[in-house]
């Protein structure tokens, strides 16, 4: 099932919140794990989960803004 964008911004949002860069490294275990296990579309989520993530903790983002993915 596909997530919105927003969904998956506000997600990453609540993440680095609760959890700071443990969540990001749990984010980029994942996908790496999923991929080597050959679950493609699980591990695109979480990649996709660890750039924001990213973005968030190094304050390039802001999760309570809306944001476009192209």
């Amino acid at each position: 099932m596909p997530i919105a964008t927003s969904e998956l911004c506000r997600l990453a949002g609540h993440l680095a919140q609760e959890h700071g860069a443990s969540a990001l490294a749990y984010a980029r275990r994942e996908a790496t794990c999923l991929e080597a296990d050959g679950a493609v579309d699980r591990a695109e989520f979480w990649f996709a989960l660890s750039v924001l993530l990213d973005d968030i903790l190094a304050q390039r983002l802001d999760p309570g803004h809306a944001i476009a993915i192209h």
